[in-house]
């Protein structure tokens, strides 16, 4: 790929997380001081950034704790910050739970709790309910990850087995005012989908799990099925008391961060349009229909001129068979570059939280000869994908991209130039 198409795809990325700056998405939101304590909580891979601008911009005492990924901490004075295991949970997990109880134990009704939750929080927030245990709660999330099931649905399951999750700590806060402000990585918007909402309750129950586990043909372990099997730790409904009062926002978004790429492109001299902020699917079939884009405005510049830039966000799904090493953008990237091969495109695909897959790159570049360049060196790209080897592949070619944790998370970004 030519090192000017890098740099420009790269500016992109650049815009749309610059647009999720914490300190900049949270000065809008900022609640009126309360007469009694302000305690801050949080979870997700941009937790502790947010809680970092949010003690920059307080203008009150404040107190509290959030967790993180290992390695995604960052400076606080008065908030503590936790790190724990993603995306599979750990003990670490397990005892960042319990802190955040703990920190919100004994409210009153003069008090204000500020919830700040972004993606990665289902997994950093063990709390397994009844008997269940955090073995139990690793293998739910295993099981969920190799299923290819959407966000959503892998959401909806985690409530009905958690004892945080689906506003069961906001239940916690009262009689405390809550204001929960999130930082979105998921399809539409959903805060309470956004790290299975903590603090966010939304109906969901034991009876619409089990439904989605059947219709996903999701296998799950004997204890988690028999948990689910029956009605003890119901999730809390939206509509009781505990909630009253409650403010919720969506600070920052795919919408947003993918609306800031575009207006980046245009003043670089390439229009930008935006496919949908909210794609989901398998990786390599989503790459699919944007390589047959890609290459009808190649060869008949339609439904797009030349030159494009086509955005597109939301968040695929990779359904695991031989546990190669990737992600689900590196596995996006190589099935684009197969179905467009020869088509003159220069791609990046990229998690906006500076991590894809389990390995340190958030995604890759590819073009129409990354799949030409892999067999030059003896390698076979669709052997490589059909063994969910994406990283390895662009690793060969050099092209992962690597901007390290970028303290925010709005979902995937994808950007194919077209000269």
């Amino acid at each position: 790929m030519k090192p000017e198409d890098k740099d420009f795809l790269s500016e992109l990325f650049r815009a749309a997380v610059e647009a999720a700056d914490p300190e900049k998405a949270l000065s809008a939101y900022l609640p009126a001081l309360p007469k009694g304590r302000t305690v801050v909580i949080g979870a997700g891979k941009g937790a502790a950034q947010l809680a970092a601008a949010f003690e920059r911009l307080w203008q009150g005492p404040l107190e509290g704790v959030v967790v993180t990924r290992y390695g995604y901490a960052a400076p606080c004075r008065k908030i503590r910050v936790l790190e724990a295991a993603h995306p599979v949970p750990d003990a670490a997990g397990l005892e960042a739970s319990q802190a955040l109880f703990d920190a919100v134990k004994g409210l009153a009704e003069d008090d204000l709790v500020v919830a700040l939750m972004c993606g990665g929080g289902s997994a950093l927030l063990p709390a397994p309910p009844g008997p269940l245990t955090l073995e139990d709660e690793a293998a739910l999330n295993s099981a969920l990850l190799a299923s290819g099931a959407p966000i959503s649905v892998m959401n909806a399951i985690r409530k009905q087995v958690s004892g945080i999750k689906g506003g069961r700590l906001a239940a916690a806060c009262h009689p405390a005012k809550v204001v929960t402000l999130v930082v979105s990585d998921v399809p539409g918007d959903d805060p309470a989908q956004v790290a299975s909402g903590p603090t966010v309750p939304d109906g969901s129950n034991r009876e619409e799990a089990r439904a989605l586990v059947k219709t996903w043909g999701i296998k799950l372990p004997d204890r988690i099925e028999s948990w689910l099997g029956g009605d003890e730790g119901q999730s809390p409904s939206p509509d009781d008391p505990v909630f009253a009062g409650h403010d919720v926002h969506v600070i920052a978004s795919a919408r947003l961060s993918l609306e800031a790429a575009a207006r980046r492109a245009k003043a670089l001299g390439v229009p930008a349009v935006i496919l949908s902020d909210s794609i989901e699917g398998e990786a390599r079939d989503v790459a699919r229909v944007h390589a047959a884009i890609a290459r009808e405005v190649a060869s008949r510049d339609r439904p797009f001129v030349r030159p494009v830039a086509i955005l597109s966000g939301g968040e695929t799904t990779v359904t695991i068979k031989r546990g190669g090493k990737g992600g689900r953008n590196t596995e996006f990237l190589l099935s684009l570059a197969l179905a467009g091969e020869g088509v003159p495109f220069a791609a990046l695909a990229a998690d906006t939280d500076g991590i894809d897959g389990s390995e340190d790159n958030a995604g890759a570049f590819a073009d129409g000869a990354s799949t030409q360049r892999l067999r030059e060196q003896g390698a076979d790209p669709a052997v490589l994908l059909a063994g969910n080897d994406a990283w390895t592949a662009f690793h060969r070619l050099g092209d992962l991209f690597v901007p390290g944790p970028t303290g925010t998370n709005i979902n995937d970004f994808r950007a194919i130039l077209i000269r």
